[in-house]
């Protein structure tokens, strides 16, 4: 195989989960979840409830935490990279650990519903190795990465040179 092949690549995709609330919705989200809690945590103190303060406080850390654990997922990826050596997948985990596994791509096979349906799985198979992709993905995003993938796979079966 020439040198010119071998940096070939066929098919390069970074997939991650969709994240809609960005840093300045979320100081937005945050302020006024704080300001409520305030005031009403307030008005409780001053008619006497004065123990309500305290978990309206509480509330507003359980938001936090839930949007901070969100926000760390949103971190998570996969790195789907077809080249003439193979097709490689590398995982990287929210905390930044990486993870690859590379298939053969002569026999790889990309199964997914069409139509998807919610509980749909985009899976990749090859001589006994099997590993769901996207699973963070919408059904119509999985489709779409498989058709892609299976179109970028057509292309290296087809391609003599490989």
């Amino acid at each position: 195989m020439t040198e010119a092949a071998r940096d070939l690549v066929l098919f390069d995709a970074t997939l991650r989960p969709h994240r809609s609330l960005g840093r300045r919705g979320f100081l937005l989200v945050m302020a006024a979840v704080a300001g409520g809690g305030f005031l009403i945590g307030t008005g409780f103190f001053l008619a006497g409830a004065w123990p309500v303060a305290g978990f309206c406080g509480l509330e507003i850390l359980l938001v936090y935490i839930a949007f901070k654990m969100n926000f760390r997922e949103g971190r998570r990826a996969e790195h789907l990279r077809l080249t003439p050596d193979g097709l490689d997948v590398t995982h990287i985990a929210p905390n930044g650990k990486q993870g690859t596994l590379r298939f053969e791509p002569t026999w790889l096979s990309v199964q997914m519903d069409d139509p998807p349906r919610h509980d749909s799985r985009l899976t990749l198979r090859s001589h006994g190795k099997q590993l769901e992709i996207g699973a963070f993905l919408q059904p119509f995003e999985k489709l779409e990465v498989a058709e892609a993938l299976r179109a970028a796979l057509i292309r290296y079966r087809e391609t003599p040179a490989f």
